[in-house]
């Protein structure tokens, strides 16, 4: 069969502070229901094809602070334990009239996740289990800031920080310095590609629009010989649209719709603006039909416009589909179960995965380009993380920044690790995520943004004066790194 050209899944791992939205359960468990309804299943649909012999299945971005999470032994013991009481949760449901098929699939489910947790994730980590597909060419890592802030928005300096702490974590965590990267929010700046020339990437991300919408190649922005590759809307949309993507669809499980003693989603969308009280349960064959049909739309979707692609240049092209991982499994249930499908019903159809770098490497680059000031919020430009509503968050970022470094150049020359000025960096890494400034902006949780900002503001003042003064400063910084759960995890020796 004629290869009609190449399609790259690029799924980014982030951190979704905005999982609950206020719903049940309350509480930062996000990070647990995104490892076991998300993560950990994205990685097994991952595995599989690598078992049947796939390569070059996908390209992940992680973000550095979740793989310190996910290697972190007793953050994975907390997840462990949410696991249990999921299960228990799924057999006192059980009890309960018209729920026993929902119960008995949540409990297959958690005893699933249980026994992959005990047999490989306790013991080795994200690290363990993921490099196996990194080594074998079945996924190229992209790493990328260490706490991923809007990168244009900060100082060189401090963009820097955050930039060769992220890669460097990914190099100790893998074993190797990926050559691309997931520019947090795919934020750019003009300039930027040298920036990221000088700390060895090769590639990164953006949006559609930023390259005026052709999207069919990598391009070599300006002089750096650092290339774009620019995310297809059209076929991305195709699941991303929160109006017309294929999650919405009537049989799939609906995010929204809770039973509240339990904390299970029993229902099916079974329509839009259809109130909680009226949706249908949610039958699992149903939504795994719907799961098929809709792979199999996608996958004719990226064959015409390949096809057109090829007619437009003459030559092989590539579609990029761009996503964060959290919306196959999280945000929908049967996202997994619709990647499986997808991955392999492309090579069927004439179409080759490709990652980005072995797209690169197979010559899929047209002429260089400029690019514009871009992202892939709202407009496309920087309003999500620069307007009014974040003016305060934003100045408070730029004076941490300024009195960090006036601070960490004050040290002596020679001066070895000092768990203090260490303590200080992560203070700071955290208050710079792109995502208080969302949430505040898309009023999603924004006063859970505006405390965790508050926090961080408040630790790294306190501990900057504690430096200042001489006084207490490592009884501060190792009772803050106590606190810290799996975000002190992060190695920050490179600042």
């Amino acid at each position: 069969m004629t290869e009609l050209g190449r399609f790259s899944l690029v799924l980014h791992t982030h951190l979704p502070w905005v999982a609950h939205n206020g719903a049940w359960p309350v509480g930062e468990e996000w990070l647990h229901q995104a490892f076991t309804g998300s993560w950990r299943r994205v990685l097994r649909v991952l595995e599989t094809l690598a078992e049947h012999g796939y390569r070059e299945v996908a390209t992940l971005g992680v973000t550095p602070v979740v793989a310190a999470m996910l290697d972190d032994p007793y953050c994975l013991s907390e997840i462990h334990s949410w696991a249990g009481r999921w299960q228990l949760r799924a057999e006192e449901l059980s009890a309960r009239s018209g729920m026993g098929q929902l119960a008995e699939h949540e409990r297959r489910e958690a005893l699933a996740c249980l026994a992959d947790l005990q047999s490989r994730w306790l013991t080795g980590g994200l690290s363990a289990v993921l490099r196996p597909l990194v080594d074998s060419g079945v996924v190229e890592l992209l790493s990328g800031p260490a706490t991923h802030p809007f990168l244009p928005l900060l100082t060189e300096r401090f963009a820097a920080a955050q930039l060769s702490s992220g890669l460097a974590d990914t190099q100790l965590r893998f074993g190797s310095r990926p050559g691309g990267i997931w520019a947090p929010e795919c934020g750019y700046a003009p300039g930027m590609e040298d920036f990221y020339a000088g700390h060895g990437v090769t590639h990164f991300l953006v949006d559609g629009p930023a390259v005026g919408g052709d999207t069919g190649f990598a391009r070599p922005v300006g002089d750096s010989g650092v290339l774009a590759f620019a995310r297809d809307l059209d076929v991305s949309y195709r699941i991303w649209s929160s109006r017309t993507g294929y999650p919405g669809g009537a049989c799939y499980r609906d995010f929204h719709t809770f039973d509240h003693a339990s904390g299970f989603r029993p229902a099916r969308v079974t329509g839009a603006g259809v109130p909680a009280e009226a949706k249908q349960p949610w039958d699992r064959r149903l939504a795994s039909a719907a799961a098929l049909r809709d792979a199999q739309d996608f996958v004719a979707a990226v064959a015409r416009r390949l096809t057109d692609l090829r007619a437009q240049h003459g030559r092989e092209a590539l579609v990029v589909a761009a996503f964060d991982t959290e919306l196959f499994g999280h945000w929908w249930y049967e996202g997994p179960e619709f990647l499986d499908a997808v991955l392999r019903l492309l090579p069927q159809a004439g179409v080759r995965l490709s990652t980005l770098r072995g797209a690169a490497e197979a010559g899929l680059v047209a002429g260089r380009i400029e690019l514009p000031v871009s992202s892939w919020g709202a407009g496309k430009d920087w309003r999500v993380w620069d307007n009014d509503a974040v003016t305060e968050l934003n100045d408070e970022i730029a004076h941490l920044q300024k009195r960090l470094f006036q601070l960490l150049d004050s040290r002596p020359d020679g001066a070895g690790r000092d768990p203090a000025a260490d303590q200080l960096v992560r203070e700071a890494f955290l208050l710079s995520s792109s995502d208080w400034a969302f949430m505040i902006s898309r009023d999603s949780a924004a006063d859970y943004a505006r405390q965790r900002a508050r926090l961080h503001a408040d630790r790294f003042t306190a501990l900057a004066d504690a430096i200042e003064s001489g006084v207490g400063a490592d009884l501060l910084a190792a009772r803050l790194r106590e606190v810290d759960g799996p975000f002190g995890r992060l190695d920050a020796r490179t600042c």
